[in-house]
């Protein structure tokens, strides 16, 4: 009888009750949709990198290792000799490794060296391998294969000359030495699209007339002549690798962190990730504060609606009380209308989330590289749902109880 009779009262003020369901619907979708988006870049974060065991790099700090040679931040602080990674590699705790060399850039993108292996076992996003758009893997010595990143913000295409810059911000070119785009990586929404992939013998054929960050005078060796040069690798930054069974996890990282030939740093990305991301995760705690205030800020609205209406609704009132309605069955008339709207708020705030979700899920991985999981409702977000209806509750009880306290005689009085 009560719902019936709140549902009817509604609809006698249909215009006003549609706005109200209308702004908390916004708000709660904005609020879900904060904790999508913030559930959603804590996975991507972590899905960075996946599958990998550790990561090895010269002595310094974890996240830092973390940083330069999985998000192409920053530079580390030395290098790791060709015959150290080896003596590693060749571990019967490894199953495979990957070389990086960094320390190159081309237009604001970093140059990355590194081998086949890079393609074949690097993973992200819950185990998906690197693909390409268009074209292949290195055939040739000069050949670069570019992210998706640089190719779309670029305007590369397969056959395009490129030609890498000595250092991060340098603006000497080893311009005698270019290269050629050989293949385009498909949209990871990882550092992966903003790298230029080159292959290790490459980083050591455009630096071989090179000391000390500059060119050699007189040393000039060009493109053909290098290419009958021994180009084997003196030096990486760091390497991911993959062990043959997790429980060697521990044991491969003492011994790298032990290795007595120079100092070396194994670091488990899981871990390092978990520090980084509660280094940049006060974000995280920003959006979720702004939602809840656009979610209070809505229940407020709420709460003025009924308020506002009081005055126009006396008589409404009045004769509810002349008919039988005790004070009680107004309060819970207006908590009841509250209820509704907060529900109904609620509920289309979902459904236009969702919604939402389903249409601009592709743009938005491809454009930010964020992807969001269509997925029901976790328990963590249906208490949160609850929590704005007992909220719309809650903040109807001041103009309940205002209309509690009116008397039959102010209901039906004229005022002049």
């Amino acid at each position: 009888m009560l719902l019936r009779l709140a549902y009817r009262s509604l609809l006698n003020r249909r215009l006003t009750a549609i706005l109200t369901v209308f702004a908390v619907a916004l708000s709660v979708a904005l609020f879900l949709g904060t904790e999508k988006v913030r559930t959603g870049a804590r996975a991507s974060f972590a899905d960075t990198i996946s599958g990998t065991d550790l990561i090895m790099g010269a002595r310094s700090g974890g996240v830092q290792l973390l940083l330069y040679s999985v998000f192409r931040i920053g530079n580390a602080t030395n290098n790791v000799t060709w015959q150290s990674y080896r003596d590693i590699a060749s571990r019967p705790e490894v199953a495979w490794t990957v070389p990086l060399s960094l320390g190159d850039s081309h237009r604001g993108f970093r140059v990355l060296g590194t081998t086949d292996a890079y393609f074949e076992h690097y993973r992200y996003r819950g185990g998906r391998p690197l693909a390409f758009a268009e074209g292949g893997r290195f055939k040739d010595l000069f050949d670069a294969v570019v992210g998706a990143d640089v190719a779309r913000e670029l305007g590369y295409e397969i056959g395009d000359e490129i030609v890498v810059a000595h250092g991060i911000a340098s603006f000497t070119k080893h311009d005698d030495k270019p290269f050629r785009v050989a293949g385009i990586l498909a949209k990871t929404g990882t550092p992966v699209d903003r790298t230029v992939h080159v292959s290790l013998e490459a980083i050591e054929a455009i630096h071989v007339d090179w000391r000390g960050g500059a060119r050699i005078p007189g040393a000039e060796v060009s493109a053909e002549e290098v290419r009958r040069m021994d180009l084997s690798p003196r030096a990486i930054t760091a390497a991911l690798i993959g062990v043959k069974s997790r429980l060697q996890v521990f044991t491969l990282q003492r011994a790298i962190n032990e290795y007595p030939e120079e100092p070396l740093l194994a670091i488990l990305p899981g871990i390092a990730l978990q520090e980084l991301w509660g280094i940049v995760g006060i974000a995280e705690t920003a959006l979720s504060v702004v939602s809840l205030m656009v979610v209070a800020t809505a229940l407020l609205g709420l709460a003025t609606m009924i308020l506002s209406s009081l005055n126009e609704r006396r008589r409404e009132m009045a004769i509810l009380r002349a008919v039988g309605a005790r004070p009680w069955t107004i309060l819970a008339l207006l908590v009841t209308e509250a209820g509704l709207l907060s529900l109904a708020g609620v509920l289309l705030g979902a459904a236009m989330l969702y919604a939402g979700l389903f249409a601009l899920r592709p743009l938005i991985d491809d454009a930010f590289g964020l992807y969001l999981t269509i997925d029901p409702p976790t328990p963590r977000e249906l208490v949160m749902l609850a929590g704005v209806v007992a909220a719309g509750l809650l903040v109807s009880f001041l103009p309940a109880i205002r209309a509690y306290k009116m008397s039959l005689a102010d209901g039906m009085s004229v005022k002049i």
